[in-house]
């Protein structure tokens, strides 16, 4: 025999932590934004940018800046 076993809402990826369903337009951004993230990475390894964090201080900042201004530039371009 099988028991309804209630299960956490705050957990189910559709439902808020109080249990609310997720309007559908707040669903569909979620996996865009670690998409976003990966992607910068991407552009961080394809112009090497990569190593920098490597260095001490500032040197992910630096980095980071590099790929945003470089990305500004090839849309803009």
């Amino acid at each position: 025999m099988i028991t309804d076993i209630p299960v956490d809402a705050g957990r189910h990826p559709c439902r808020t932590s109080i249990g609310d369903l997720i309007a559908d337009g707040a669903y569909a951004e979620h996996p865009r934004v670690p998409a976003r993230v990966e992607h910068t990475f991407a552009r961080m390894k394809t112009w090497k940018i990569v190593r920098d964090r490597h260095q001490g201080g500032d040197g992910l900042h630096h980095a980071v800046q590099a790929v945003a201004a470089m990305h500004n530039l090839t849309l803009a371009g």
